[in-house]
């Protein structure tokens, strides 16, 4: 069963970086969602799509995938965006190149 190793993105909703800080190690879908009849609610046979196991690190993932003797796939790390400082007293200075309106 091929499993995937991926650093998950951090939150868009706030400005910290909690829970980007591990490596997780998920397993791929065996079989296709079905879509319950009477409910309308999606379900699948295989539970191994629940797991979700976090590392401290790649290596750590790696050397587990190794052990179990599972196929894995690495995703790769997205770059870290420029962190640029701005200031809300720079919407009012003086030689600022767009207009401020409401």
């Amino acid at each position: 069963m091929p499993v995937r190793i991926y650093k998950p993105a951090r939150n868009a909703m706030q400005s910290g970086k909690g829970k980007s800080d591990h490596w997780v190690l998920e397993h791929e879908a065996a079989a296709p969602r079905t879509v319950d009849p009477l409910m309308g609610w999606t379900s699948s046979n295989d539970m191994r799509q629940q797991v979700k196991l976090t590392f401290d690190s790649k290596e750590e993932a790696i050397a587990y995938c190794e052990r179990e003797g599972l196929a894995y796939t690495v995703m790769p790390e997205a770059p870290a965006g420029r962190l640029v400082k701005k200031s809300y007293s720079d919407n009012f200075k003086f030689g600022r190149s767009v207009n401020w309106t409401h």
